[in-house]
């Protein structure tokens, strides 16, 4: 039934204070839209208002219980947009007919929906103790009342007003400004009749009705293709996962004894595309990667960050959506699909992470809401001068919620097996990296940050107690002591460590001309002293080939075939040191090019037999890894390495063994100067026959040949401190693996 149309209430019938509304809602400058806008009582029945510039014309249509709806043409009561209708108390819902230049729509009135955040949740995101808050803030899909459409919410809690904005409402802010929940400091809002995909931000007008540059949503689970910045609304992440065997042995596989190598990539530049976007996407990733991984055996892989980032050229580094993995690979749900398809093929999947700033892009978190919010405001606290970016407020609240709510959303949704953490040593330190005065110490004048420091145990017991077997990795290059112990004994709880000082002594040992390594032998010995300090990862990392670093095999010395012949010593030396590992990608096939992030990897070297040699010799270092218990059992254990030789440093010999129970020990011995030792003799801990597992200096890997090919019994003579011994004859700049055939 509709009603006969009612004339123009005129304006001057309007009272002052509500004239003063309807201006701060035409102008955007309306606080509390929920106030004025909507349904409210007035009388013995009520008034609906809503605000659509540029209408033609407005119509309301009640439902009334067991009658049929009623329908009027609401009154323009301000020609700028502004419209009301009185609705009857009996009537229970009504929804909103709109004339627009090309047509009708029919729609819900977002002001006649109630609150939308429990006062449960407001409290635990408040007090930085909500281990859900993805699935509170942001947008979401849901519906209200059987209306379906797109739950928002931020935190915004110094703005004086914030709107969402997007394609629906043509990224006019005055449309849909949002309700502030006080207690929190969250703003929210449901948008009826939209759903995913729809491209969206948030307006924010700061106090003193400055409107700042439109803001993406810190919490988005999806964004557009950079250098576009606008937020997209996701569907729930409903993946069907089928890697249940993978999960039921994490735990095993990431223990602190088991082999652990670790692959690590960039992803837009491992491989190219002539796609559209010229980004492989995550289908074609796990079409190439997983078969590529299987056969070089490596355990995990670990992917440079993939948290949306705007410039490339930061390599994911500096990350605005730390829920949202980046659009330039596909969706979330095939990003899950990835890590599932990993997962089936017994390939773990740890991600870069990085909590500890955050870059200062205008769409981005810097001033969010006209204040300092999630950034210090002092720049001798805020502001990172290395990387001229801004530095998380760990000691805020809501800022850790934001933090730990990105780890468990990473971890719990997308079944990753570890983040590994950035920069950890630039958020302990206050004076990271500055000069006397430009840092602000703590509390009692020391320079720890100890807010961060109380972050990280928080974060690390968080992930111990909702995702137990995942690993957290420090990258951290100080002395700080206990990064690897609980919390609960004054560690910050993590489960691994990157070793910076093994992978810096031992580069800078390689480098050297074997002629002059006769007095660097510090440099392969010094790392035992502190080997047992903390769970470490060797890391041979992006950050060692770039910035005119050279590649690896740039930095060997030599011609080409020592150039070869050293990084092949190289690698086997490190997979038979104490410590779990991690290969920058290109390593594997010994890249000549230093990495550049816009370029693939330089895939001829593996048609090149010197290239493809250390691609098998590093195949074949990863399979013995797995396969003999002694390299890995007792990294973390005095007991699972005794050095033999260490102080031949005239023939830059070294040898130790790798031991573990109930298994046999793997006797490696290092001959690092390109001269054959014929007749050198080894101490081995008891007799029998041993046998060569691996040789660097084999033909097929490129090497010379030279080794033994069949096995060698051991001599009841003495020598360095054991009653048998090996007489060897060491290849040129090679390492041996030999174990007892006594197994």
């Amino acid at each position: 039934m509709t009603e006969t149309d009612m004339a123009l209430t005129p304006q001057k019938a309007l009272k002052p204070q509500e004239r003063v509304l309807i201006d701060e809602i035409v102008e955007g400058r309306i606080h509390d839209p929920f106030s004025y806008l909507g349904r409210h009582r007035e009388g013995r029945s009520g008034v609906v208002r809503v605000f659509y510039p540029d209408a033609v014309e407005v119509r309301l249509v009640a439902e009334r219980k067991g009658k049929p709806s009623l329908e009027k043409k609401m009154d323009r009561i301000d020609e700028r947009g502004i419209y009301t209708a009185s609705i009857s108390a009996q009537s229970t819902r009504y929804t909103l007919r709109i004339l627009w230049a090309d047509g009708w729509q029919e729609t819900y009135d977002p002001y006649s929906f109630g609150t939308l955040i429990g006062d449960l949740d407001l409290y635990l995101f408040a007090e930085g103790n909500h281990r859900d808050i993805d699935q509170i803030m942001g947008a979401h899909i849901c519906e209200i009342d059987g209306v379906s459409g797109v739950r928002f919410t931020v935190w915004a809690p110094n703005a004086h007003r914030v709107s969402v904005v997007g394609d629906f409402n043509i990224w006019d802010g005055r449309r849909h400004p949002m309700r502030l929940r006080h207690s929190a400091g969250i703003w929210e809002l449901f948008v009826p009749g939209i759903g995913s995909g729809e491209r969206y931000k948030f307006e924010i007008m700061a106090q003193g009705g400055v409107i700042l540059p439109a803001k993406a949503d810190p919490y988005a689970r999806y964004a557009e293709l950079p250098p576009a910045t606008a937020s997209i609304v996701a569907p729930p992440l409903e993946h069907d996962w089928h890697d249940q065997e993978w999960m039921a042995k994490r735990a095993e596989r990431q223990a602190l004894g088991a082999p652990i190598s670790i692959y690590e990539l960039h992803v837009p530049s491992w491989q190219r595309r002539n796609s559209p976007t010229g980004y492989i996407s995550w289908n074609d990733l796990g079409d190439q990667l997983i078969p590529y991984i299987t056969e070089l055996g490596f355990t995990h892989i670990e992917l440079m960050p993939i948290t949306e980032y705007p410039f490339s050229g930061s390599w994911g580094y500096q990350p605005l959506s730390m829920y949202a993995p980046t659009s330039r690979h596909g969706t979330p749900a095939e990003f899950a699909r990835f890590v599932d398809r990993c997962h089936q093929a017994n390939i773990g999947v740890i991600m870069d992470w990085v909590p500890a700033h955050f870059p200062s892009d205008a769409h981005g978190l810097a001033l969010f809401d006209g204040t300092h919010l999630y950034e210090h405001s002092d720049p001798k606290e805020g502001y990172h001068q290395d990387w001229h970016t801004l530095i998380y407020n760990f000691g805020r609240t809501e800022v850790r919620n934001f933090l730990t709510g990105s780890a468990l959303y990473w971890l719990r949704n997308f079944h990753l097996d570890g983040l590994r953490v950035d920069a950890v040593a630039s958020m302990l330190y206050r004076d990271y990296s500055r000069k006397d005065g430009e840092w602000c110490p703590n509390i009692y004048g020391g320079r720890e940050n100890l807010e961060a420091v109380s972050f990280m145990r928080e974060l690390s017991g968080i992930v111990r107690d909702y995702c137990r077997d995942a690993a957290l990795i420090a990258e951290e290059s100080t002395a700080w002591p206990g990064v690897t112990s609980p919390p609960e004994v004054g560690g910050l709880g993590f489960r691994f460590k990157w070793n910076m000082g093994w992978m810096h002594d031992t580069l800078r040992y390689m480098q050297q001309d074997p002629l002059w390594r006769r007095y660097h032998g510090s440099d392969i010995t010094f790392g035992m002293v502190y080997a047992y300090s903390e769970h470490f990862v060797l890391p041979l990392s992006h950050d060692e080939v770039v910035h005119g670093k050279g590649s690896l095999l740039s930095r060997m010395p030599g011609d080409d075939w020592r150039r070869h012949a050293n990084l092949r010593a190289y690698y086997a030396l490190m997979w038979a040191y104490p410590g779990k590992k991690l290969l920058f990608m290109g390593g594997e096939f010994a890249q000549w090019e230093e990495w550049h992030n816009d370029r693939e990897l330089a895939w001829h070297r593996m048609h090149d037999t010197l290239g493809r040699g250390v691609y098998d010799t590093m195949r074949t270092l990863n399979a013995l890894y797995q396969q003999e218990p002694a390299l890995s059992a007792r990294d973390f254990d005095h007991g699972g390495f005794r050095w033999i030789i260490a102080d031949d440093t005239e023939n830059a010999v070294f040898a130790w063994l790798r031991e573990a129970p109930d298994a046999p020990p793997v006797l490696v011995v290092c001959n690092m100067t390109p001269v054959v030792h014929h007749e050198y003799r080894v101490g081995v801990p008891f007799g029998g026959e041993w046998e060569e597992r691996l040789n660097t200096d084999r033909t097929e890997f490129g090497g010379s040949g030279i080794g033994h090919e069949k096995p060698i019994p051991a001599e009841r003579e003495s020598a360095h401190g054991m009653e048998h011994s090996l007489v060897l004859t060491l290849p040129p700049l090679a390492v041996l693996y030999l174990t007892s055939k006594r197994r």
